[in-house]
């Protein structure tokens, strides 16, 4: 991978976690758990979807649909 591209996924990982320890009033600790264990994470580093190029807005949408997903299927 290309610094540029890694540099580019670690500028999104920051952001989204910065945004969702905002949202969610948690620390930026678990924010960064929750961006690295997601699976929007892993869609970031596979570089034939694009996601790296795409704005933190844009994959914090993804991370919150993920997220609710997973809490909905946990509650089941």
């Amino acid at each position: 991978m290309k610094k540029e591209t890694q540099f580019l996924i670690d500028c999104l990982v920051e952001n989204l976690s910065l945004k969702w320890a905002a949202d969610k009033g948690v620390s930026i600790v678990d924010a960064l758990k929750v961006v690295y264990n997601s699976h929007l994470y892993e869609q970031l580093l596979d570089l034939e979807t694009g996601l790296y190029y795409q704005s933190a807005d844009y994959n914090y949408i993804h991370l919150l649909r993920e997220q609710a997903m997973q809490a909905e299927h946990s509650q089941e």
